[in-house]
């Protein structure tokens, strides 16, 4: 008896291509902390880590500054 393919699932939203270069420069110092801690938490995509982190600290600093009903 044949076994039916799995069905598909669609996600929610469509992926984003990333079409935007930004470019960014470490001294040894940054770099040598920056690989130390690649390589201890066993971090395979520097790039997803990067972007995840900056955009995380953009979006706490936005949540921080953002009106209140009591400013």
């Amino acid at each position: 008896m044949a076994r039916k393919p799995p069905k598909k699932i669609t996600p929610l939203y469509p992926p984003m291509k990333r079409t935007h270069r930004v470019s960014f420069s470490f001294n040894e110092e940054e770099f040598k902390m920056f690989n130390h801690y690649v390589a201890k938490y066993k971090i395979s995509n520097t790039s997803r880590f990067m972007r995840e982190t900056l955009i995380r600290s953009i979006l706490q600093q936005l949540d921080k500054d953002r009106p209140t009903l009591f400013d």
